[in-house]
């Protein structure tokens, strides 16, 4: 029994699969505790989940694994614990306190769907357990509240001697938009320092409580705005949102470097309106091209999220403040818009551990 180790435990864990185990954050450190008693094993595991996604199925999963790969084992108990990892960041804590870990969604231009995927990845976050916090930081478009089907206004109150808002609230997410303060025909004719204040304001003078995750829908572009919200916010990381088109993937990669300079993480390219699929024949058309986002990721060393393909529902759903995960979550189309969440909260929590320095060798011959 003496071969049962941490390193042989976690290549058991990574042959599983199953959505919710990612296998890239599993290193050493994710087993708290292995323990054998005679033919017994005990284990204790942490997962980089949501707590609503630890369920019987998972830890079964997860003992017959370590059963198939160790027959001599009679019985093994696992226990998992559940943790969203945190980005550290002073500036965050100062701002945010509550909040672990912060994502701009942004992209080199508009038109591209930028908010739809905001909004569609914030719920997907949400419906996999995880809290959640939008802003919309498109001052000059906003169109959070019309996404997400909200039209009241957040309640203003004294806290602690401060004036301050309490978020609105759909899907499970929490949302805060300058299109809830002003009128819906009023255009918000702010030069930049105006605009980068009610964001700043947005972070500071709303009572977000604990958020696992605060999204940010940036507005498009690079100019003086963008750089200077990019350095207001302290990001954990961006997600960049592009079409497979050159003329869009341009401007995307100006985006991305742009964070680059700013030293924020990019977690990926997650290229919208990939293609389209004919309801009555089935055909697949590539109508804005194809492979750019994946190009452009492999160009630029990022990792690519995925591609959304076209679907009048997903607009529909945009219109009527019903985000399509959340409406039609047994389609294909949802389906892949929470495998793309899936996929960004796995490469923050990459990010964090590599920004703590705790990454380990997944096979180490020197375990403790």
């Amino acid at each position: 029994m003496s071969d049962i180790t941490k390193s042989g435990v976690l290549l058991s864990v990574k042959k599983i699969e199953d959505e919710r185990i990612s296998k890239s954050p599993l290193i050493l450190n994710s087993i708290k505790n292995l323990e054998l008693k005679g033919n017994i094993l005990n284990l204790d595991l942490m997962l980089s989940i949501p707590q609503t996604s630890v369920d019987d199925e998972l830890k079964s999963k997860i003992e017959k694994a370590l059963k198939t790969d160790f027959p001599s084992l009679e019985k093994v108990n696992v226990n998992i614990q559940a943790k969203i990892s945190a980005h550290t960041d002073k500036r965050k804590e100062t701002l945010l306190p509550g909040v672990k870990n912060t994502i701009a969604v942004a992209s080199g231009k508009g038109g591209v769907g930028k908010s739809t995927v905001a909004v569609n990845l914030a719920v997907a976050l949400a419906k996999d357990g995880a809290s959640v916090g939008l802003i919309d930081a498109d001052i000059y478009g906003p169109s959070i509240p019309l996404m997400l089907g909200i039209n009241e206004k957040p309640q203003i109150y004294q806290k602690d001697g401060k004036v301050v808002m309490q978020p609105l609230e759909n899907y499970g997410v929490k949302m805060i938009s300058i299109g809830f303060l002003v009128d819906d025909n009023a255009p918000v004719i702010w030069r930049g320092p105006m605009a980068s204040g009610a964001v700043k304001q947005f972070m500071s003078d709303v009572n977000w409580g604990e958020l696992d995750y605060l999204v940010f829908d940036m507005p498009p572009g690079t100019g003086d705005i963008q750089l200077t919200l990019v350095q207001t916010i302290p990001l954990t990381c961006a997600v960049i949102v592009t079409t497979p088109q050159e003329v869009s993937l341009i401007d995307a990669r100006k985006a991305l470097k742009m964070f680059n300079r700013v030293n924020v993480p990019v977690a990926g390219v997650v290229e919208n309106m990939s293609y389209f699929i004919a309801p009555d024949t089935g055909k697949k058309y590539d109508i804005f091209g194809y492979g750019g986002g994946e190009n452009l990721s492999k160009e630029l060393n990022v990792p690519f999220l995925g591609g959304i393909p076209i679907d009048p529902r997903i607009r529909i759903g945009g219109d009527k403040g019903v985000p399509i995960v959340f409406d039609l979550a047994d389609t294909e189309y949802s389906e892949i818009i929470m495998n793309i969440s899936r996929k960004l909260a796995e490469q923050i929590n990459l990010i964090n551990l590599n920004s703590s320095s705790k990454i380990e060798i997944l096979l180490d011959d020197n375990e403790n």
